[in-house]
């Protein structure tokens, strides 16, 4: 039995994934924290996921869950979940962090974390997407230069980050099937006056509004014709379940720093 601790499990995503590994086989919850300041701490778990009693009360803070739990899952943000890697790395526990907005030098720091204990990192946990990972890589070199590529992303009106890590390793992904750079080639936005299209660029488009869980759009455009490529999250349980399903997987795995495909088995 897999025992999970969740980070920020008053939130939106920490609270769904409590939720739904109280409903998964081969996997318990072993505890739940928040930042120091949060009014609920002390209080059963209960009080933010619903429920019977879970006789776990919300910690202040990881170093409260790292005894009684195998891995712990981090929805957080870059930052906080880097520092959660760095406490749990000197612990011997297992991560699964679906923050994004980690930039490279904290994705470097990450990786050197990882070389003391198994580590799931993904801007995206959904089992959906990370199929989309593949085609889009897999059309990118059959398409080659001959198309344009545009991706667009939408996402509700509170997510804090843009683009969204999504689409930042969407545009990665197809940067590397066409041998381009991405820090050269992507465009981010476009306004007035700004020239024709160039060749190798790939454009990255950010839309946010309401209530809107995720979409992903990859548009492959040619002269007389286009392919589009679409994922819509209808709900945030898609990324909660593959959490789940990384958190098993990852606490059986030697040291190291891993993504979804390994997890699913189709990098």
């Amino acid at each position: 039995m897999t025992r999970a601790a969740v980070a920020g499990i008053a939130g939106r995503m920490g609270s769904r994934i409590a939720q739904i590994i109280r409903e998964t086989d081969g996997i318990e919850l072993a505890g739940g924290f928040e930042y120091p300041q949060y009014p609920g701490i002390g209080k059963d778990l209960a009080e933010v996921i619903g429920g019977p009693s879970t006789g776990n009360l919300i910690a202040s803070g990881i170093n409260d869950v790292l005894e009684s739990a195998d891995v712990i899952i981090d929805f957080t943000n870059a930052a906080v979940s880097l520092e959660h890697l760095r406490l749990a790395s000197s612990r011997g526990k297992a991560m699964v962090i679906g923050s994004t907005g980690f930039s490279p030098a904290q994705l470097a720091e990450a990786a050197k974390l990882a070389s003391r204990i198994p580590c799931v990192i993904s801007p995206n946990m959904s089992i959906g997407v990370n199929i989309l990972f593949k085609m889009v890589s897999d059309a990118a070199s059959l398409l080659g230069d001959n198309f344009d590529v545009e991706i667009v992303e939408a996402h509700h009106r509170f997510k804090k980050d843009a683009p969204s890590g999504t689409a930042v390793k969407l545009a990665q992904l197809i940067a590397r099937s066409l041998n381009r750079d991405l820090s050269e080639v992507g465009v981010y936005a476009r306004h007035g006056l700004i020239g024709q299209r160039t060749d190798s660029e790939i454009g990255i488009q950010t839309i946010r509004g309401g209530d809107i869980v995720g979409e992903h759009t990859v548009i492959f455009a040619g002269l007389g014709e286009r392919i589009e490529l679409v994922h819509r999250a209808h709900s945030r349980d898609n990324f909660a379940g593959g959490a789940i399903l990384a958190a098993k997987w990852i606490v059986t795995q030697p040291p190291g720093l891993y993504d979804m495909s390994d997890v699913l088995g189709i990098a």
